[in-house]
């Protein structure tokens, strides 16, 4: 678990440390948009996937993101995986293709092929996440999101309440799972096994690492008011700030770039566009 770095800033002088946080917001949403379009055939969805996947690796890259920390963030999905493909065999398929028999039940390719398309997405969208908390401060992203909902504060929606709370969430998903891993070393140095027994010895082993979690997560926040309290924090009072945005024209350019890249996605499911049916597709394929 301390290889997983959501949430965690990574201090680097690139490109896109340096870009507009409120600019990055409306890229990673966009970005989410083109994910999660869908596509008519299998063919189209896995070859925009690999189109996705390819802009992700180049983020990754500007943004000094090693593969061992993205390894680390994707080590947590097998089990999502598994779970998605058992639920995609076990749904019964009025059609389709299939693959083999398990005695008499039919297995479909197209359980393999929804359950690959959804780990697909997922991992484009925490890799887009890592990318946006690896290179955003948390106190810039808290001045982004407020920005965004400073319009929802002319009906008494608390802009600033919620955006400092996303804020303070992203900050201590790190501090928590620090605290994980050193209350799993504690508790197996007493003797308790995490890996190997029974079902019941399992379920009484993650209760006496729930426990002391829940224990120090309460009283890290009960300091963190008593810390904002003693500075003096009210969120009630209008705030000035000492840092202030400011878009650049590389911004700008960004910002146009990632609209062209959803409208190509969007463009390409609107218009029911199949690229095998070219012959260049069907080299590419």
């Amino acid at each position: 678990m301390s290889s997983f770095s959501m949430g965690r800033y990574v201090p680097y002088d690139s490109f896109l440390h340096k870009m507009d946080p409120r600019t990055k917001i409306l890229a990673l949403i966009l970005l989410m948009v083109a994910v999660f379009i869908g596509y008519d055939t299998y063919a189209m969805t896995y070859l925009m996937a690999g189109v996705a996947s390819i802009i992700v690796i180049a983020l990754l890259w500007i943004s000094h993101m090693s593969m061992r920390q993205v390894w680390g963030s994707l080590k947590s999905l097998w089990f999502m995986v598994i779970f998605l493909l058992l639920i995609y065999i076990i749904t019964p398929r009025s059609e389709g293709h299939v693959a083999f028999l398990l005695g008499s039940y039919p297995i479909y390719y197209e359980s393999f092929l929804e359950a690959g398309k959804i780990l697909l997405r997922l991992m484009l969208m925490i890799e887009l996440s890592l990318i946006l908390t690896a290179t955003t401060k948390p106190l810039d992203l808290t001045y982004a999101l407020e920005w965004y909902m400073k319009p929802l504060s002319w009906i008494g929606f608390p802009s600033h309440v919620v955006a400092m709370t996303i804020s303070l969430a992203l900050r201590f998903i790190p501090t928590i799972l620090d605290d994980v891993n050193r209350i799993m070393k504690a508790q197996s140095s007493r003797g308790v096994d995490f890996e190997h027994g029974k079902l019941s010895s399992k379920l009484r082993a993650i209760v006496s690492l729930i426990v002391p979690l829940f224990v120090s997560s309460f009283i890290r926040s009960d300091e963190l008011a008593n810390a904002m309290e003693c500075r003096g924090y009210d969120p009630k009072i209008k705030r000035t700030r000492y840092r202030q945005l400011h878009f650049h024209y590389y911004d700008l350019i960004e910002a146009i770039l990632v609209m062209g890249v959803a409208a190509l996605f969007i463009y390409v499911s609107v218009s029911h566009f199949n690229a095998f049916s070219t012959w260049w597709g069907m080299i590419v394929w």
